[in-house]
């Protein structure tokens, strides 16, 4: 594995939100924090929301995203982060029936809170209020640390996708 393949993976393994950036059907930006899973080959992330959110309604008039996840180091660890641009999309019926439990396996890893908080699928499906949607990333960079460290200039440096 690549020291930057290793990179992405420490970040995909460690950060818990991520920042969804899209855009309105009027040209009006926003930008949401979601918690997500992520489903690796191809690199996709999902995350719940309601079909009424701005992230939702922007998505479904635009469905080119941007983003970004980071990772807070300690004394001994670094700061890192991935910025992506993708698609995203509503899962089908099929799809939210197929990755439910890893969905909610990811984002509440704690048993007693998966019990508590884990929606049923039917509550994931129209004509309900909560849907699944998916990031389907297609492109994907992390900080240049090794340009930084020369020149103290932030770069970025594209990670290929298997």
């Amino acid at each position: 594995m690549s020291a930057l393949a290793a990179r992405l993976a420490r970040v995909l393994g460690e950060a818990r939100y991520l920042s969804l950036a899209t855009v309105s059907a009027t040209g009006e930006p926003w930008s949401a924090v979601l918690q997500y899973a992520v489903l690796p080959d191809p690199l996709r992330f999902l995350f719940g929301s309601a079909v009424g959110s701005r992230h939702s309604r922007d998505v479904a008039a635009r469905p080119a995203v941007s983003g970004s996840l980071f990772v807070t180091g300690n004394a001994l660890t670094e700061v890192d982060g991935a910025q992506f641009a993708g698609t995203c999309r509503e899962l089908t019926e099929d799809e939210v029936r197929t990755h439910h439990a890893a969905f909610y396996d990811a984002l509440l890893p704690d048993e007693a809170s998966r019990a508590e908080y884990t929606l049923p699928v039917e509550a994931l499906l129209a004509p309900a209020e909560h849907r699944i949607y998916q990031v389907t990333v297609d492109r994907i960079w992390l900080i240049d640390t090794s340009r930084w460290l020369e020149d103290r200039i932030d770069r970025r440096v594209e990670v290929p996708l298997p």
